[in-house]
């Protein structure tokens, strides 16, 4: 089930079965113990789809265009990048056990899978779907640049990519529902904040304990991160896609800057 072939699934542009793993020069990646981290980090997180769309998809049964989309487009994607990126593992570092990692991590992570991590809203939890999709897209972004191995690179651009385009339709299910319940600017504002708040420090926290073997090894991993983040990550396409929803007009413009300079002391 978890080494299922890929064709292109949804609006993909590419398929794990044409990935060039022969070509891989590990070498440039065997001791990178970060980049390890990272990358089998990533691959837990994106197997575990299928652990989470269920509630979705639950939760928006209304909707026919966007159930049928989450089950024939994202999380076929979703479950592309996890089978992409676990196969890199397997090759570029072979001693780690990445079944018996990634199980541990499901029993783990499994718990905040739940129906009432959801948002109250369906627009708000359309802006928590952004805020998600804001930070994959710009974390594979800086793993592709950062990246010294063609392959990873490669695959990292890939999944930047889709990121971006489920970004894009999970903001217009997010106009569609805000014409509807009509959240306000602090609700919004309060949802991208809470949700940046549990994406740091739930979804690594627990993958990276079942990659490194630490569970108290994220404040490392974290600084280390930072370090790359002042080189590497894509700021102003993070800031500009968070604060989309916000709506700001005219405001957006001394926003930019502004926001960059705070995710810059945050990362930095």
């Amino acid at each position: 089930m978890l080494d299922q072939p890929f064709g292109r699934p949804g609006g993909a542009q590419w398929s794990v079965s044409e990935i060039a793993y022969d070509a891989l020069e590990r070498s440039r990646v065997a001791g990178d113990t970060r980049l390890f981290q990272m990358v089998a980090s990533a691959s837990f997180i994106e197997t575990t789809t299928n652990l989470y769309t269920a509630n979705l998809r639950e939760f928006l049964a209304e909707d026919a265009e966007i159930v049928a989309w989450l089950a024939q487009g994202w999380e076929p994607e979703e479950l592309q990048h996890g089978l992409a990126l676990r196969r890199y593992v397997e090759r570029a570092w072979p001693d780690f056990d990445w079944e018996a990692g990634y199980r541990a991590f499901v029993a783990d992570y499994g718990r905040l899978c739940v129906p009432d991590q959801l948002m109250p809203l369906r627009s708000l939890e359309m802006i928590a779907r952004c805020v998600v999709e804001t930070g994959t897209a710009t974390f594979y972004r800086m793993l592709a640049d950062l990246a010294p191995e063609p392959v990873l690179r490669s695959i990292a651009a890939n999944i930047s990519t889709d990121e971006v385009r489920h970004y894009k339709h999970f903001y217009r299910y997010f106009l569609r529902y805000q014409e509807r319940e009509r959240p306000g600017r602090i609700a919004v504002a309060r949802t991208l904040i809470a949700r940046l708040h549990d994406i740091s420090d739930e979804d690594t926290t627990i993958a990276l304990k079942h990659v490194s073997g630490d569970a108290n090894g994220y404040d490392a991993y974290h600084a280390a991160f930072c370090r790359l983040a002042r080189t590497y990550f894509p700021y102003r396409m993070g800031v500009k896609m968070l604060l989309k929803p916000l709506d700001l007009g005219v405001l957006n413009h001394a926003a930019v800057p502004a926001g960059i300079a705070v995710a810059r002391r945050i990362l930095g």
